[in-house]
C-alpha cells in the first residue's frame, strides 16, 4: 500500500545516505558550490574597502564581478541607457549556460538565495511546530476504507502516467491534492516575481531604473553595506574604528531581516515570490535542453520528490521549467529513481512558460509605464532639484545618472570618509536608495576617486586623480565640481558673533584656496579694536569637496557653511536650464575654461 511521506515528521530519505561516498553525491557538491559562491561574496564585499584598493589596485576588476554577472542589470541598464556598459558583457556567463540548464544560477551561485536556503534549512521543518503550520492529515491505519483510497489513487497515477487526467487538469498527483504543506507544492502567489519584473522592466522603456530594489543581488549588497556591516562593527570601534553611519539604515536591516525571516513560514519566499531576476531567468529557461524528467512507469506517485523542491516546481508532475531551481534534491529523494536530469525530454512533459496571465502582465507593466511619469512630473531631478542632492566625483549627469545607477550601494561601502550615503527621498521615489554626499557626516577625500572604481554600471565613472584635479591634460578642463560653498552670514561666527574663526580658511584643500578672509577691524562693545578675519567663497575656485562644511565648528540644524549642488561640473554644458545646476547658467551661454562638462567614459 501507498501513503504520502508529505505527513509530520517525517525524515528526509535518500538513495546515498548510507553511502561512503556522499561526498560525490550531485547535492553535496551543489552546497560546496553554494559556500564557495557565498564565502566569495562576501570576501568581495569586505575587501571593498579604500585601503585595499590602494594596497591592492588590480582588486577593482574582482569587486562588482558579481554585479556585472547579473543579467538583469545588463539587460535594464541597456534598456534605460540603449547602450551596454563594457564591464556588463560578464552577464553572458549566466546567460548563455541558462539556455542548456535552466535556472541554475538560483540554486548554485546566487548568494542571495543561499542565505535563504540555508534559513529554510536551520529553522523551517515541513509539518512542524517550528514551521508554524500544522502538518498534512495522516491517514489511520485501521481505517481500511482510507488505504483501499490510497491504494487505488497510487495505481491510477501509475496507470495515468504523465498523461492522466487528474495531473494534466490540476498539474499534480493525486496523492498530493489532499497531502500538500505549506511550500511544498507550486503556488500562485509565485506569478508575483513576473508581474514584478514586466512593471521594471517597462518603466525602465521610459528610462527610470528601479530593478536595484529586489534585483537579489543589489539588495544583498546594500543590506550588507548600509546594515550587516555596520551592525557588526558597532560593538568593537577599537578594532573597526569609528562607527560607520547610514540613512535609512533601519530600513534597509528590517527589509533584510523580514525577507530572510519569511521563510519560517514561507520557504524561500523571496526567491519564488519577489525576486525579478529568478523571473528572468525563469521566462529564459523555456528553452533549456537539460531538464528534470519523470518517468510515469516507475513513479509510484510517493511524493517524496516535493518534500525539498527548492523552487515547488512540481516534479512529482509536469515539470515547471519557470521554477525549477536544478537543485537536485528531487532525483536523490526518489525512491525508485524515476527522476533523472535528461537532454531534450518530450516537451510536453513539463509546463515551459510561467503561469501568469497576459492580462496581468500587461497590468504589471501599464504600472511600470505609468511610475515614469507620475515620479518624473514631481520636478525632483529637473526643475525642482533639491539643492543638497550632490553626486559622487565621475557621476555623470543627473537623469542619465538615474538610467545607471542601480542602488547597490558599492561606492557607499568602499568611501573612506563615509560622505556616501544612501538617498532618502531628497531626489524624490526615483532616487531612493542612489549614492549622495552627506557632508555633516563626512567630506569627499581630494586625491580619492575609489567610488568610480567599483560602481558596475558607468553611473560613476571610473576617472583617475588627473581628472579630478584638473592636472595635466586636464587643465584646460579645470577640476570636477560637485557643487560650490556658501555663507550664512547670520550664522557664522565673525560675520555674527564677532568671534574668530578661520576653519574653513585652514582646511580648505585647493590651491589658492576657494576660501579666502578680508582682514576687518571692528570696535567692541566695551571700545577695544577688534581684528576679524572674514571669510569669502570664491565660486571659481571652489570644487564642493564639502571639507569646510564637515569642520565648521557651528554646530546644531546647520552648518555657517554648506556646500549645495549648484556650480556641478557635471551639468555644466546641458543646454536644458532644468537639467543645468551651474550658479553660472544664466549669465553666459558658453562654458568659460576650467569650468568642464561631465565625465565621460574615456576621460580618465
Amino acid at each position: 500500500m501507498t501513503r504520502s511521506v508529505l505527513e509530520a515528521g517525517t525524515p528526509r530519505i535518500t538513495r546515498f545516505r548510507d553511502s561512503r561516498l556522499n561526498w560525490t553525491r550531485i547535492t553535496t557538491i551543489r552546497i560546496i558550490v553554494q559556500t564557495v559562491m557565498f564565502g566569495l561574496f562576501a570576501a568581495f564585499v569586505g575587501l571593498t574597502t579604500f585601503a585595499r584598493l590602494e594596497r591592492l589596485p588590480a582588486l577593482r576588476h574582482w569587486l562588482s564581478k558579481f554585479l556585472e554577472i547579473d543579467p538583469l542589470v545588463s539587460i535594464a541598464t541597456a534598456i534605460t541607457t540603449h547602450t551596454v556598459y563594457r564591464g556588463l558583457l560578464w552577464s553572458l556567463i549566466v546567460l548563455i549556460p541558462t539556455l542548456f540548464l535552466g535556472r541554475f544560477f538560483c540554486g548554485w551561485i546566487c548568494p542571495y538565495g543561499s542565505l535563504h536556503q540555508f534559513v529554510r534549512w536551520l529553522l523551517w521543518r515541513p509539518g512542524s511546530a517550528r514551521s508554524g503550520r500544522a502538518g498534512p492529515p495522516t491517514p489511520e491505519p485501521g481505517n481500511r476504507a482510507n488505504r483501499a483510497a490510497d491504494a487505488q489513487q497510487a495505481a491510477d497515477a501509475r496507470e495515468s502516467g504523465i498523461n492522466g487526467s487528474t495531473q494534466q487538469s490540476t498539474g499534480r498527483s493525486p496523492l498530493s491534492v489532499r497531502h500538500s504543506p505549506l511550500g511544498t507544492g507550486y503556488s500562485s502567489s509565485q506569478r508575483v516575481k513576473y508581474c514584478i519584473l514586466a512593471g521594471m522592466l517597462a518603466a525602465a522603456l521610459f528610462g527610470t531604473l528601479q530593478i536595484g530594489l529586489l534585483d537579489p543581488l543589489c539588495l544583498l549588497y546594500r543590506s550588507m553595506t548600509g546594515a550587516v556591516l555596520p551592525a557588526l562593527e558597532l560593538p568593537a570601534p577599537s578594532l573597526f574604528g569609528d562607527a560607520r553611519l547610514h540613512q535609512g539604515a533601519w530600513l534597509i536591516g528590517f527589509l533584510l531581516f523580514g525577507l530572510v525571516a519569511a521563510n519560517l513560514v514561507y520557504p524561500r519566499f523571496f526567491c519564488r515570490v519577489l525576486c525579478p531576476l529568478g523571473a528572468l531567468l525563469g521566462l529564459l529557461s523555456r528553452w533549456a535542453w537539460y531538464r528534470i524528467e519523470r518517468d510515469p512507469q516507475t513513479c509510484n506517485a510517493c511524493d517524496r520528490c516535493r518534500l525539498h523542491c527548492e523552487g515547488a516546481c512540481d516534479p512529482h508532475a509536469r515539470l515547471r521549467l519557470a521554477e525549477c531551481f536544478v537543485c537536485f534534491n528531487c532525483i536523490e529523494d526518489c525512491p525508485q529513481g524515476a527522476l533523472s536530469f535528461r537532454l531534450f525530454p518530450p516537451r510536453e512533459h513539463a509546463i515551459t512558460g510561467p503561469d501568469t496571465s497576459r492580462r496581468k502582465l500587461i497590468f504589471a507593466g501599464l504600472t511600470g509605464l505609468l511610475f515614469f511619469p507620475f515620479v518624473r512630473t514631481t520636478g525632483r531631478s529637473t526643475r525642482d532639484f533639491s539643492s543638497r542632492v550632490i553626486r559622487p566625483p565621475g557621476a555623470v549627469e543627473e537623469l542619465e545618472f538615474l538610467e545607471r545607477c542601480i542602488k547597490c550601494d558599492q561606492c557607499i561601502r568602499v568611501c573612506p570618509t563615509n560622505v556616501i550615503q544612501p538617498d532618502w527621498f531628497a531626489s524624490g521615489l526615483e532616487g531612493l536608495w542612489s549614492p549622495i554626499l552627506n557632508f555633516r557626516i563626512g567630506h569627499c577625500q581630494l586625491h580619492c576617486t575609489a567610488c568610480g572604481l567599483v560602481c558596475p554600471t558607468g553611473a560613476i565613472q571610473p576617472i583617475s586623480i588627473a581628472r579630478k584635479l584638473g592636472l595635466g591634460r586636464f587643465a584646460e578642463q579645470g577640476p570636477v565640481r560637485l557643487g560650490t560653498a556658501h555663507i550664512d552670514p547670520a550664522r557664522c561666527l565673525p560675520l555674527s558673533k564677532d568671534v574668530p574663526c578661520v576653519v574653513c580658511e585652514e582646511v580648505c584643500p585647493t590651491s589658492p584656496k576657494a576660501i579666502w578672509g578680508e582682514e576687518v577691524t571692528r570696535i567692541a562693545r566695551d571700545g577695544r579694536p577688534l581684528r576679524l578675519r572674514l571669510p569669502h567663497v570664491d565660486i571659481d575656485r571652489c570644487i564642493g569637496c564639502g571639507i569646510c562644511e564637515h569642520e565648521c565648528p557651528v554646530v546644531g540644524d546647520r552648518r555657517a557653511i554648506y556646500v549645495t549642488a549648484e556650480g556641478e561640473s557635471r551639468s555644466r554644458r546641458h543646454p536644458a536650464r532644468d537639467r543645468n545646476r551651474s550658479v553660472r547658467a544664466a549669465a553666459a551661454d558658453a562654458p568659460r575654461p576650467g569650468l568642464p562638462d561631465a565625465p565621460r567614459a574615456g576621460d580618465r
